[in-house]
């Protein structure tokens, strides 16, 4: 069995243009003051993988243009469509009003596990992710529908944000694209 590595023009990737343009799974993600530039442009890169609606920027996550963001976004900041609150609450109350049901992914009493959270692939959905050390501000947890955690079995009690978001739009990704 051949197992050449694939040149560039051979993964067929479409066109931001085609992107723009491309049936995308029903969710949003949320950038609760998420400080690390790479942190923001991995999630755009992750958003594009798996055709994300829109990611939503807040408080002080920074935003393209940005150099350190597409250091690791690659262009996918310009591929994702994208906006910027300065409060998360009112970008927490923006999503609701255009329908969204609203998850902060935190360790939370009464959070649900994201292995058992069931979705309805004719709902949207936003997914709210934290900044590094302090997580989601918790006037936003108490805004939101609820809670996800993501189940954990080391010494550690947390996963980077990029690594969370990599986790969870894959997951509402294998639910939603159906």
């Amino acid at each position: 069995m051949q197992r050449r590595k694939l040149k560039i023009e051979e993964l067929n990737r479409i066109s931001v243009e085609e992107f723009r343009e491309a049936r995308k799974i029903p969710l949003a993600v949320v950038l609760d003051n998420v400080r690390s530039r790479h942190n923001i442009g991995s999630v755009f890169r992750t958003g594009d993988a798996f055709r994300i609606e829109e990611i939503v920027l807040c408080g002080i996550t920074g935003t393209p243009p940005d150099a350190e963001i597409h250091k690791t976004a690659l262009g996918a900041e310009d591929a994702v469509q994208w906006r910027y609150f300065e409060e998360t609450l009112s970008a927490v109350e923006a999503l609701k009003r255009e329908g969204y049901t609203i998850f902060s992914i935190e360790q939370a009493e009464n959070s649900v596990s994201l292995e058992e959270m069931k979705l309805d692939n004719k709902k949207k959905y936003a997914v709210i992710l934290g900044h590094e050390v302090h997580g989601v501000e918790q006037k936003v947890i108490d805004a939101s529908d609820g809670c996800i955690e993501i189940p954990q079995y080391g010494t550690k009690h947390s996963l980077n944000v990029s690594v969370t978001a990599g986790i969870v739009i894959w997951d509402f990704f294998q639910r939603l694209r159906r």
